[in-house]
């Protein structure tokens, strides 16, 4: 199979229609084997049954349903692991990403070589303050921190190869940063698209401004992982390591200070009475539990299972 197009959703029955047919028309007219995975996200109109009917249409078409909204990521997370085609196209479901741009991501991946292609926004129809300036911030972050140079991380238009999306795991909010997630994994050239983004024609969005404060601390989460992940003890250990010693040679300097006074009989006070006795000594506690906090993470990483993320009621083969 060529393509698999994993379309994650909620609450986008006005646009599944319309977006299935463009999808079919694109594919005919390139000749391409495909499947077409949508994933309702615990949607509460008539999604569902909207898949339900393209599938017994187009035998292309099928459908995974969460009991619950669980989020964007755990649907990808879904679709990924149904996904059969050579490469995977994901996109939304709000006919703002254009199925036309599909055969030159295919091209790129399978002849160009790439591993994940993240599409680019360039022109952008949402609104400036609540979404284009807080994005750009957003992006400028991204590529500091993580070290891909891309202008785009949160573009829903992006390809994969099919070995990417089986070898990388997209949980909690981690969908705008899975192509550091596939860095991390090791496939190293990404490359970006330009694509054409177009205005909203039905409904309204389903992220607001907290999804930027989310993005940002997700940021952090993944550059922690990406960098201590695997070895917590190389960062907890080494602070507490650090600040224990600091915390006992200042104790020793303070109790030390203390004899030297009391043998040329000078004036001195109790070592309980000396304020930087207890900051010694939280510093010391301080570096015990940081130190702890890295011997429990490496035990954690060793003998951790994997949790199920989200329960599916329906299923569409």
């Amino acid at each position: 199979m060529d393509i698999s197009i994993v379309i994650p959703l909620l609450n986008e029955e006005e646009s599944l229609k319309e977006l299935h047919n463009w999808i079919v028309r694109v594919m005919a007219e390139n000749k391409f084997s495909y499947e077409v995975i949508f994933i309702d996200d615990g949607s509460t109109d008539n999604s569902w049954q909207t898949i339900q009917q393209l599938s017994a249409e187009n035998n292309c078409v099928k459908g995974i349903r969460f009991f619950r909204n669980y989020g964007k990521s755990q649907a990808l997370h879904a679709g990924f692991a149904k996904a059969q085609g050579n490469v995977v196209i994901t996109m939304d479901a709000d006919l703002q990403d254009s199925p036309e741009e599909i055969p030159q991501l295919y091209s790129m991946i399978m002849t160009e070589g790439f591993d994940l292609v993240s599409g680019w926004k360039k022109k952008r129809y949402d609104s400036v303050i609540s979404k284009n300036l807080p994005s750009k911030l957003f992006n400028w972050a991204a590529r500091r921190t993580s070290g891909v140079k891309l202008h785009d991380f949160n573009c829903g238009l992006k390809a994969y190869k099919n070995s990417v999306v089986k070898n990388i795991e997209v949980s909690g909010e981690m969908h705008r940063y899975i192509p550091v997630l596939a860095k991390n994994a090791g496939f190293a050239k990404i490359g970006e698209k330009a694509v054409k983004h177009q205005a909203r024609k039905f409904g309204t969005t389903k992220f607001g401004m907290e999804r930027f404060i989310n993005g940002f601390l997700d940021l952090i989460t993944i550059w922690f992982l990406s960098r201590f992940g695997k070895r917590p003890m190389h960062l907890f250990g080494a602070l507490g390591v650090i600040m224990f010693i600091i915390g006992l040679f200042s104790a020793l300097f303070i109790g030390i200070t203390k004899l030297y006074k009391l043998y040329h009989h000078q004036q001195a006070i109790l070592v309980t009475d000396n304020p930087w006795f207890y900051i010694a000594l939280t510093t010391m506690i301080i570096g015990t539990q940081l130190f702890l906090a890295g011997f429990l993470g490496e035990i954690i990483l060793r003998t951790k299972n994997n949790e199920e993320q989200y329960k599916i009621s329906e299923l569409i083969e």
